[in-house]
């Protein structure tokens, strides 16, 4: 098990993170948008950059793969 392999970094994904988020923590503009929702979920990229609100875990996933994103979850 020690065989080294050479990642090709051209076909690497940008990895973003996803956190849940509580809706009293958003502003005040968008927990009016969220209706009676009380958690949500965020997609970050490496920078911290909010990319992204969506309702719920799985939602977060699928639209960071579908924009050709890594997701990974941060407690």
């Amino acid at each position: 098990m020690d065989t080294q392999y050479e990642f090709d970094h051209e076909t690497e994904r940008p990895i973003v993170y996803v956190r849940q988020v509580n809706a009293d923590d958003l502003p005040d503009e968008v927990r009016e948008q969220v209706g009676e929702l009380e958690t949500l979920y965020a997609v970050h990229n490496e920078e911290g950059e909010r990319l992204a609100l969506v309702a719920d875990r799985k939602m977060a996933f699928v639209l960071a793969r579908q924009n050709d994103l890594d997701p990974v979850t941060v407690h």
